[in-house]
């Protein structure tokens, strides 16, 4: 498969170019006229064709870094203290105590981003580099007008799974006069017309003129005639000429720019962080209060904020950094989920306080893979384990149902018997011809360009033929009748031909098609059989859009709930024979029809309407559309978990609604409301009341109604639509997507995950709190004294807030409520991280209590037991603070893991082992000493052990909820 490209539309861009565009406003978007190899013609510029994925440049990575740690408080409060050391008269300790940490915490998040930046323009160069004449199952660069194939029925199949998340191919046609031209497309005078860029990419409108020509060639351009970026030619080579580039294609249009995501938890932090601040400025003015306000009260002032700066302890930032990074490394080593990659170390915990679960549906809830299930006549029904039954009815020699039976079969047979295969077989046929699915065979030795012989010597067998359609439902109806003996064998656009069981060939000339539309739900065909010459118009549809159209019958309805129920995708198939006469008439009309320049659409569907009358009903279909492994457990588990579940698809409203069943998104028992189409303020309102009225049902609703509901009750809607147990928004595109994402964030202040698997999906994705793509805790102490020095100055404090409690601290990531199996046994449990208590302000003022109380307990008993010396205040006091420190990270441990234990005994270890090194802060000879043995211990039990008893008492008389099912 290759792709010819004629690039006139892209020039690069200067400096000063750049500079301007940066300077300006955003340049609003014109259509153009783009010439066929006369680049010198267009007169506007356009964006160069590159892809630009960086955050930052050489100039901005170092300011735009720093902004992004620096606008939250917690970290701008940590660079003002750093900052205040280099102030005289507030200096309170060494540089290195303040400026190490913070610099630690600094380069850590610079070169994590400076690598994520490296790795983007690396990726970024990689596409941008590539210099296309010829794609060979590559993926389209620009937005292009497709002029010619390779192909001789004048289209090509593309797959379009990175820009609307289907991987159906999709039939594209090239323009009818650049087609049959036999000389190079540079040798006319021609030029395409295009609208300005626009969002969807469901539609365009164009014309193609070609000026060397007397009378001058117009012909008219839409979304058939088009190959959008990021869309891959799947068969032939085509060439067109590009239309849009960079950022006015559709793909780049409909993805938004990545934004910084923050966690909740960082955010709460922040809060805390403030309320802590607030409560060291009052604590400072209650000190220079105490002292009278004399002297330079106001310089005291400040250094008593800075002397209380330990309360927000620098090692709960790198606590943080750290236990976020081993949470990523642990989801990447699950054995559960292998091969999972998390992108950003920032945002694990997010996982574990979602509310809403926003999911596409093709490749993430399913496998995009039908298998056929149901064949229903009316008075029989087959299913799976029947369906060998069928070929029995299949005539061998291709006779038709119209032709006559054997004196023998007549005579053998009971009439029903015969009325059966006859349906049968008319039911397979029509299954067999009613569809634009193309057979494809693998090219065998074409030598020496004896095309024509290698044509006639076609390979027909199974394993060398695969089916090309816009719909896997299609081709696996097709792949059915092949199955019972009907097998579909060549396809262009005049033609098809099918091959009966006794390798009899049966040709079809097609006169008319009628594509589905998500307006009409369905589609037809017109086709005379060669053999016979007898016209027939075959039909299939949603059964909403035939029941009115088939004769009258008392089992549709019925059937069609029953296969709904069981998750299946319905297809009324019906057919109506015509005459000659019947069909030149409708010919006439429907040419006059296709003229119209007023209402063409409506005129057209008027005529073709005629013929939907009074059509005789063949069969019912009912094909599955395989899920992936697991989905119907995990959803059930996510809605136990209290996690609300929306499915946002690009696909049809019967299919979504369809799979919403079957996977279980919406339960058995549960009404589904159909949201309906509504196109103004006033539908949309008498609509919405009519949800309104509707209780504990899911809402399925189009992008189209979606929009509108949106432009005039947005907050009514979501209000309703949060009320609902599940939400199925179809034809959706990449843009509405991102902006459910948005509205929900804005309107519950909940967190939201989004999870798909194509390029449609990357701006959901990016809106997301939380994105997944288909490819801690913090414990703190303070200590201080009452005067405007420094207790333990220098390597005291870069000790304390690093070799000696860190790891302790940091261990606390392997710590579980639960065990694993536990949780999936019991996904209640979900809910209670939702509600975000372990770090409500609550808990935080109890862990203050607990701060004041054990603070105190250790200032005050070492000034009690102190004896001669103040040097003696700080030894006992400190080694009190650290053994409560590790202590106090073991009250909190829930199940303990070994690593748990040994950086516990390791942190000790590194401060008996320090005292020795510490001769400035500690008298060797007292440390050694019973007396401070005995004065340590004691402090440390009366800190803790009040402490230890609480929790029993708390556990034993008021257990959680968790502890209960692990007893």
């Amino acid at each position: 498969m290759c792709l010819h490209w004629i690039v006139s539309t892209s020039s690069p861009l200067s400096c000063c170019d750049c500079l301007a565009h940066i300077c300006r406003r955003k340049k609003e978007l014109k259509a153009r006229t783009v010439w066929l190899g006369s680049p010198e013609k267009c007169e506007e510029k356009y964006p160069k064709n590159g892809i630009k994925n960086q955050k930052y440049n050489i100039f901005t990575f170092v300011p735009g870094v720093l902004y992004q740690q620096f606008k939250f408080f917690l970290n701008l409060y940590f660079l003002v203290v750093a900052c205040s050391q280099f102030v005289p008269s507030l200096k309170i300790g060494y540089l290195y105590t303040y400026w190490a940490p913070l610099g630690f915490v600094l380069t850590v998040t610079m070169v994590r981003e400076a690598v994520d930046e490296v790795r983007r323009y690396q990726r970024d160069k990689e596409m941008n580099s590539q210099l296309y004449s010829k794609l060979t199952n590559q993926r389209i660069p620009a937005d292009m007008i497709f002029l010619r194939t390779s192909e001789k029925n004048g289209g090509c199949f593309i797959r379009t799974d990175q820009l609307d998340g289907e991987t159906d191919w999709k039939l594209k046609v090239a323009v009818g006069c650049t087609q049959r031209l036999p000389a190079d497309l540079f040798s006319i005078s021609a030029y395409v017309y295009a609208q300005k860029p626009q969002l969807d990419i469901h539609s365009f409108e164009g014309n193609f003129t070609r000026e060397d020509t007397d009378p001058q060639i117009h012909e008219s351009l839409s979304i058939e005639n088009t190959l959008w970026a990021s869309t891959v030619v799947a068969s032939g080579t085509v060439i067109g000429v590009v239309i849009y580039t960079g950022k006015e294609t559709r793909s780049v249009l409909n993805t938004s720019y990545a934004k910084n995501k923050v966690g909740l938890l960082d955010l709460e932090l922040n809060r805390l962080t403030k309320a802590l601040f607030l409560a060291q400025v009052v604590l400072s003015i209650v000190m220079v209060a105490l002292q009278g306000f004399v002297g330079p009260w106001l310089s005291n002032l400040c250094r008593f904020v800075v002397l209380f700066s330990y309360i927000i302890p620098i090692s709960l930032r790198v606590n943080l950094d750290m236990g976020k990074s081993a949470y990523g490394w642990m989801i990447m080593k699950d054995e559960n989920i292998p091969g999972t990659v998390v992108r950003t170390s920032t945002i694990p915990e997010e996982l574990g306080r979602l509310v809403y679960l926003l999911t596409d549906k093709t490749g993430t809830l399913t496998q995009n893979e039908m298998v056929f299930k149901r064949l229903h006549l009316g008075t029989v029904s087959y299913g799976t384990d029947t369906m060998d039954e069928i070929q029995n009815h299949i005539p061998s020699n291709g006779s038709t149902s119209g032709s006559t039976p054997s004196r023998k079969t007549q005579t053998s047979c009971p009439k029903v018997r015969k009325s059966v295969s006859s349906r049968i077989h008319e039911a397979v046929k029509a299954i067999a011809l009613c569809h634009n699915v193309t057979p494809v065979y693998e090219s065998h030795a074409i030598v020496n360009g004896e095309t024509e012989s290698a044509e006639a010597d076609q390979d027909y067998s199974d394993d060398n033929r695969t089916y090309q359609a816009s719909s896997p439902d299609e081709v696996e109806l097709v792949r059915w009748t092949e199955s019972v003996g009907l097998t579909l064998v060549n396809r262009d656009l005049n033609s098809l031909q099918l091959k009966t069981p006794s390798g009899q060939i049966l040709s079809f000339h097609i006169l008319q098609i009628f594509p589905f539309t998500s307006e009409s739900k369905r589609m037809g065909i017109i086709v005379r059989e060669e053999l016979t010459g007898d016209i027939t118009f075959y039909m299939k549809g949603a059964d909403v859009a035939m029941a009115s159209i088939v004769q009258y019958n008392d089992w549709l309805e019925e059937e069609c709930g029953n296969m709904a129920r069981e998750g299946l995708r319905t297809l009324v198939v019906a057919k109506k024979s015509l005459s000659e006469e019947q069909y030149q008439d409708f010919e006439s009309r429907y040419n006059q029809a296709k003229l119209s320049i007023h209402d063409r659409g409506l005129k057209v569907a008027a005529v073709v309407e005629s013929l939907e009358r009074e059509m005789e009903l063949l069969c019912l279909t009912g094909v599955e559309d395989q899920l992936q492994a697991d989905v119907r457990p995990t959803l059930e588990l996510l809605r136990n978990a209290g996690i609300k579940i929306w499915m946002l698809t690009g696909d049809k409203l019967e299919t979504a609604t369809c799979i919403a069943k079957s996977s279980h998104l919406v339960s058995r028992n549960q009404d589904i409301h159909v949201f309906k189409p509504v196109s103004s303020r006033g539908e949309a309102h008498l609509e919405l009341n009519a949800f309104r009225r509707k209780h504990d049902c899911a809402l399925v609703i189009s992008g189209d109604s979606l929009e509108v509901c949106l432009r005039y009750y947005e907050h009514e809607f979501v209000e309703l639509a949060c009320q609902c147990p599940a939400v199925v928004c179809c034809r959706c595109s990449p843009t509405q997507k991102a902006q459910i994402v948005t509205l929900l964030q804005q309107h519950t202040a909940n967190r939201t995950c989004a999870i798909g698997d194509g390029g449609n999906d990357v701006s959901m994705i990016q809106a997301a709190d939380c994105g997944i793509g288909i490819e801690g805790k913090a414990v703190f102490s303070s200590v201080f004294y009452f005067a405007s020095v420094p207790l333990y100055q220098g390597f005291l404090m870069v000790g304390y807030a690093t070799m000696y409690t860190m790891f302790p601290v940091f261990s606390l990531v392997l710590d579980q409520d639960v065990k694993p199996d536990m949780a999936l046994l019991y996904p209640e449990l979900y809910k209670d991280l939702t509600k975000g208590r372990s770090l409500s302000f609550k808990t935080f003022l109890i862990w203050v209590l607990i701060s004041v109380y054990q603070g105190g307990i250790l200032m005050y008993g070492a000034l009690v037991l102190f004896e001669s010396e103040f040097v003696h205040v700080v030894a006992i006091s400190f080694t009190a603070l650290v053994l409560t420190e590790l202590l106090m990270v073991a009250l909190t441990i829930r199940t303990w893991h070994w690593l748990m234990v040994v950086a516990e005994f390791f942190s000790l270890g590194c401060y008996l082992a320090s005292l020795a090194f510490l001769n400035e802060y500690f008298d060797l000879s007292f440390i050694t000493t019973w007396p401070f043995l005995w004065k340590v211990s004691s402090i440390t039990l009366v800190s803790c052990l009040p402490l230890y008893i609480i929790k029993y008492l708390k556990r034993k008389f008021s257990p959680p909820s968790y502890s209960k099912l692990s007893s």
